[in-house]
């Protein structure tokens, strides 16, 4: 019985058989003992592989592309401030407060989740919902706009638990100083946006509902870019 990978020695003679191995079998002569077998190499067909495309950022649409991209040149310019560069978070002053108007951007998948912030009493006012004006002034109690980096976990006896922040443009360098932090507050509770059709306002921090920050503050820690800017 022949194997698929034997041979069959019959007599004085040697019989080749078919082979499902990569290797080639060649009888050799040798007159002062049995045959021989001698194995030549096989080289294998390359195969061609694609270059890996990287997923498109934010295919939702979520952020404005200029404000995107502007947060992607403040990613560049503030790399040695910024070792963690994952993810990143874009706030759209622009929008509404009624609008989830901070989007965490995971700059590996794409990906891109919205929740609601609010603005400061300073840019807004009259509390119309929209900020108007930006200030890195002490006391102003209004937002401050550019490139923030995340300082870490904090806890506060005032907002509890909260992530500390510091600015990293002219536009915000007070914002430790002036204590700008993200934390939670009822005014930005799903309750309070459905009966008032707005945000409340802060004293310039980043203020969420209690449900979002529990989300973000693990994820933002400590080394990323946080965003604020506005749509040209």
């Amino acid at each position: 019985m022949l194997s698929r990978r034997g041979v069959l020695i019959g007599g004085a003679g040697l019989t080749l058989a078919g082979c499902a191995s990569t290797q080639r079998l060649v009888e050799m002569s040798d007159p002062l003992g049995p045959p021989a077998v001698q194995t030549a190499a096989f080289t294998p067909t390359p195969v061609a592989v694609a270059p890996r495309v990287a997923p498109p950022l934010d295919p939702e649409g979520l952020i404005p592309a200029a404000l995107r991209e502007r947060a992607m040149e403040a990613l560049d310019h503030h790399s040695a401030s910024l070792p963690n560069r994952d993810r990143i978070y874009v706030v759209n002053f622009s929008a509404h407060s009624s609008q989830p108007r901070m989007v965490e951007l995971d700059l590996v998948s794409g990906r891109a989740r919205a929740i609601h912030t609010a603005h400061g009493v300073g840019s807004d006012p009259t509390h119309t919902g929209y900020a108007h004006g930006f200030s890195n002034m002490q006391d102003s109690h209004a937002s401050s706009v550019g490139a923030y980096r995340t300082a870490g976990e904090g806890w506060g006896a005032r907002h509890g638990e909260n992530v500390l922040l510091d600015g990293l443009d002219a536009t915000n360098s007070n914002v430790r100083d002036r204590a700008i932090i993200v934390h939670a507050a009822d005014y930005c509770e799903p309750e309070f946006l459905a009966r008032e059709g707005k945000l409340g306002r802060s004293f310039g921090c980043f203020a969420t509902n209690f449900a979002d920050l529990a989300y973000v503050r693990p994820r933002m820690a400590e080394g990323r870019l946080l965003y604020a800017g506005i749509v040209l």
